[in-house]
């Protein structure tokens, strides 16, 4: 992650890789965009052949600051400012919300902003915290996303479930009114305590759905399956995963009172995709593992498919 990370600030502690400016409160705006190092602009220019010809229908996106090539794109495409983003959240603010950590991956081509949300819930005896992430592109490469992913804060596991229920998520294409689209994401944001209001409802159900040791073993099986002829690594690295997930279903210390259940489970697999450690680490691990927290993670996503299959 350390490569691939540009500039960043954290509230009291690093995340991921040791990298960024260390702040003891959570900024304001204004504040954030600096300490992220994210005050600059895009600038979208033509895009010339290298016999000086203009490429038509395409733009490139530069930054401001150093004049670096970000991305060619479109002629379509609208770009949202940095500037823009944090201007998404400011009025959240004044209603408590708060900035956790931003910053900017792969020389400027990404940004996000992870802020906390004011209010805590109790679910199923479980204190877990709400946080809305925004992530942007400037190279073309995708859409402008805002996510609700709820934390069980003992743990630090995100438990972002896709449900039927209630959206956790809103994206929007760089094409078309962006200020329109912003305002739509505004609006969807709001919708943060229905989607927490209907997670409490389904972790109840879940933690009311018994499972016995077998289907654990099942479970466990289906998320992690064997290649149909393993290698002898390949077998060693996946029975070494399933004893991972196994361990983290029967002998974590904060499930232990939580029973037999599907809710046990899910945290489970939540606490082996947020903090297992991989096969094999590749340079860009971290920064997968943050893009699941604002898509959702599908192998929680699995987990919770099986068990409410059952």
């Amino acid at each position: 992650m350390a490569a691939n990370v540009e500039t960043m600030f954290s509230v009291r502690k690093k995340p991921w890789h040791g990298l960024g400016t260390i702040v003891m409160g959570a900024p304001a705006s204004a504040d954030a965009l600096h300490l992220a190092g994210l005050d600059w602009n895009v600038v979208q220019e033509p895009v010339y052949t290298g016999f000086g010809e203009a490429v038509e229908g395409y733009r490139a996106n530069v930054r401001d600051s150093d004049r670096k090539v970000l991305g060619v794109v479109s002629d379509r495409y609208k770009v949202v400012q940095n500037v823009d983003a944090f201007g998404f959240t400011d009025e959240l603010l004044g209603k408590g919300v708060r900035y956790e950590t931003a910053g900017s991956l792969q020389g400027g081509r990404k940004v996000w902003l992870l802020a906390k949300l004011p209010n805590e819930y109790i679910i199923s005896g479980d204190r877990i915290s709400p946080y809305i992430v925004f992530s942007n592109t400037h190279d073309g490469s995708g859409s402008v996303k805002v996510a609700v992913t709820p934390v069980r804060v003992v743990c630090n596991n995100t438990l972002n479930l896709a449900l039927g229920t209630a959206s956790r998520s809103f994206s929007m294409v760089h094409t078309g009114n962006i200020q329109n689209k912003i305002q739509e994401a505004k609006d969807t944001l709001f919708m943060a305590e229905e989607y927490m209001d209907c997670l409490g409802v389904e972790f109840e159900r879940l933690r009311r759905q018994k499972i016995t040791d077998v289907q654990v073993k099942e479970y466990i099986e289906l998320l992690l399956p064997m290649e149909k002829e393993p290698t002898q690594i390949q077998r060693k690295n996946t029975i070494r995963l399933r004893e991972g997930m196994m361990r983290r279903y029967y002998d974590a210390p904060d499930l232990q009172k939580v029973g037999n259940n599907a809710y046990r489970f899910i945290n489970a697999v939540s606490d082996f995709a947020t903090h297992s450690n991989p096969i094999r680490m590749t340079a860009n691990y971290n920064e997968n593992l943050f893009a699941r927290t604002v898509d959702g993670n599908p192998l929680i996503d699995r987990a919770y498919q099986l068990v409410k299959a059952a």
